[in-house]
């Protein structure tokens, strides 16, 4: 399911300007620029499910006004769900944001840290993306209470 990207015309502490449709477009360069815009598309926080929402950034590190949801995620990732993924992304920079990324949101319901189904599905997805050679931002998190990146260094051996 695609959703329109809510109206940034209060960027925050975000620097960008605004494209040929007087839409406002950031310019992700950092991590935290990345965890800014999320939090910033995601509230007010509280899921009521699971879901990864894909997010395309362009050669210019500036977000497409569309964002991607995938629903009915297994409690834990599958190796051939996470590489059709992959692939899925893949094609989907490729066709849109040639040189561009995609950057990853896991949301689920409840409070607190990471969990280890949340380091699991970063683990399997980045292992997915880098085996298909699709260039992504660091996974994040968000939960009823707050988004938090889930940086390489976080996740399991396997990764």
């Amino acid at each position: 399911m695609d959703d329109d990207l809510p109206d940034l015309t209060t960027p925050t502490d975000l620097t960008g300007d605004l494209d040929d449709a007087g839409a406002y477009r950031p310019t992700i360069r950092t991590q935290a620029d990345l965890e800014r815009l999320w939090r910033v598309l995601m509230r007010p926080l509280g899921f009521a499910e699971t879901s990864l929402w894909a997010m395309l950034l362009d050669a210019d590190d500036r977000p497409l006004p569309v964002l991607t949801e995938i629903t009915d995620l297994a409690h834990l990732p599958d190796p051939g769900e996470t590489r059709s993924m992959a692939a899925f992304l893949g094609d989907l920079v490729a066709e849109h944001v040639p040189g561009g990324r995609v950057a990853l949101l896991r949301t689920r319901p409840g409070r607190g840290r990471a969990r280890p189904e949340d380091l699991a599905w970063a683990a399997a997805l980045h292992t997915a993306l880098a085996g298909a050679g699709v260039p992504a931002h660091v996974l994040h998190l968000a939960t009823d209470d707050q988004v938090l990146p889930l940086p390489l260094d976080a996740l399991p051996v396997s990764a």
